[in-house]
C-alpha cells in the first residue's frame, strides 16, 4: 500500500512540531563552563548560582529575577533565554554581552 507523499509530509511535520514543543523548556539544570556556576529553574522557582532559592518570572523559553544579597549579581536583575534545548544566554542588568550557559546534570551531593 502507497502513502500520498502529501500525508506523509504532514504526519511527519505534525511529529516533529509536537515533539519540538513539548521537549523545549528553560525549566532545569542550568551550567557555565566560564564562571563555573549552576543555577536550577523549575516553574517561577530558581536556585541561584549562590543557592538561594526564590520566585522569578518565568516563561517557557525565558526567565528573569532580581539578583537577592550573596550573589555576583546582587541588586540586578538577571535576564536568561532559551536558545535551544542545550543552551541560554544568561544576561545580568547593564552587562555588555551574555554568557552562554549549557544543559548539565544536576549536582550530587
Amino acid at each position: 500500500m502507497r502513502i500520498p507523499v502529501g500525508a506523509f509530509v504532514a504526519c511527519v511535520a505534525v511529529v516533529s512540531f509536537a515533539g519540538s514543543a513539548f521537549a523545549d523548556s528553560i525549566d532545569g539544570d542550568w551550567c557555565s563552563t566560564a564562571s563555573r556556576r549552576h543555577l536550577n529553574i523549575a516553574g517561577p522557582k530558581i536556585v541561584t548560582p549562590a543557592g538561594k532559592a526564590i520566585d522569578g518570572d518565568y516563561g517557557r523559553h525565558d526567565f528573569s529575577y532580581l539578583a537577592p544579597a550573596g550573589e555576583r549579581e546582587a541588586g540586578k536583575r538577571v535576564a536568561m533565554r532559551l536558545v535551544n534545548d542545550r543552551t541560554m544566554l544568561f544576561r545580568p542588568e547593564g552587562a555588555a554581552s551574555d554568557e552562554v550557559w549549557e544543559r548539565c546534570a544536576r549536582p550530587t551531593s
